[in-house]
């Protein structure tokens, strides 16, 4: 099932359940129910409630969508420090220049048609990928420059080498849930009580209230579900992609 449609159906179904709740308690009242009797203190806690719970899922959003930006830049230092290995080792002699750029290739195309898919399913970089970067890194430390036109270029090769293992590190790092699963309880448990105090206010069963309290329990649905959707970065609607890769390593598409 799509992500999209989980949120729609969330959505309607958080409208369908407050709707029904505030019918039902409509028919169950008492004929001298005054809605206008709501005393001031459960207006104010209503109010209060409401504030604390806009800060917390405010800063669970701040909190995902800044994992996702890091995971997104993790995957970018590391195209790119792939990318330099493979321009920087023109000053090599061929047969060596070909060798390199050649693992490079291997490592980025298995990184774009396999690892990713893996990285989606099951949250985790593969050992293979790392024996790959391995095997890179090998071929960059082993070479012993002949001139020192190669000597200028060897530590720069091995600080990049450096960046993109480093870079593959975090990005194994950043690959599950970012939520420990007592803040999904309690944005949930958050959810249920802000939700319903909007029945402590007595509310009608006028056209223009029943809107509102539905769109007020479909806008919750959606920031829970968008925290939700960013809190794995690789693995579902608005994930990380493989772009940086593609961008900077045409040849690999096929």
């Amino acid at each position: 099932m799509s992500d999209w449609l989980v949120l729609v159906l969330g959505m309607l179904g958080a409208c369908a359940v407050v709707v029904a709740v505030t019918l039902l308690r409509h028919k169950r009242a008492p004929q001298d129910e005054d809605p206008n009797e709501t005393p001031d203190v459960i207006e104010y806690m209503t109010m209060w409630i409401g504030v604390v719970y806009a800060i917390v899922l405010g800063l669970a959003i701040a909190g995902v969508w800044e994992a996702r930006s890091s995971a997104q830049d993790y995957v970018q230092s590391e195209a790119q420090a792939l990318h330099e290995i493979s321009e920087r080792v023109r000053v090599y002699p061929p047969d060596v220049r070909d060798h390199i750029r050649a693992d490079v290739n291997t490592y980025v195309s298995y990184v774009v048609h396999t690892e990713w898919s893996t990285m989606t399913r099951q949250e985790r970089v593969t050992d293979h990928g790392a024996a790959l970067l391995q095997k890179v890194r090998q071929d960059v430390t082993d070479y012993r420059p002949r001139n020192d036109f190669e000597a200028q270029a060897y530590q720069p090769l091995l600080d990049q080498m450096t960046a993109a293992d480093q870079a593959r590190n975090e990005r194994a790092d950043s690959t599950g849930a970012t939520m420990p699963a007592v803040v999904w309880w309690g944005l949930l448990i958050g959810a249920a009580i802000t939700v319903g105090m909007v029945f402590a206010l007595q509310i009608r069963r006028t056209r223009r209230e029943l809107v509102l309290a539905g769109l007020f329990s479909a806008t919750i649905a959606f920031m829970l579900f968008l925290i939700w959707d960013l809190d794995a970065p690789y693995s579902r609607g608005i994930a990380v992609t493989a772009e940086p890769f593609l961008n900077l390593f045409p040849g690999i598409k096929g």
